[in-house]
């Protein structure tokens, strides 16, 4: 299982892109990304869990996100792309 950093901003989005593609080879299907620890975001954490899915799905394999926080939530609801981020 992947894990999200406590602050996940558009300062911090290209890292944390980074750190989740690089351990996606080693995760079996679907790919698993905590989100409990995710305190301090911006609509950049969106952004970085919809690029990683793109990713995922270019390799074969699919993505799950777990424990993702109520507003982050909302935020998805409210674009619209809840469905692009099943839940587990």
């Amino acid at each position: 299982m992947l894990s999200l950093p406590e602050e996940l901003t558009h300062a911090r989005a290209g890292a944390c892109l980074a750190q989740l593609s690089a351990g996606m080879a080693a995760e079996a299907s679907p790919v698993v990304v905590n989100a409990e620890s995710l305190k301090r975001f911006d609509s950049s954490a969106l952004a970085v869990l919809l690029e990683f899915r793109r990713r995922c799905l270019r390799a074969g394999k699919s993505l799950a996100v777990q424990g993702l926080p109520p507003h982050l939530d909302d935020l998805a609801t409210l674009y619209g792309i809840e469905g692009l981020l099943p839940r587990t």
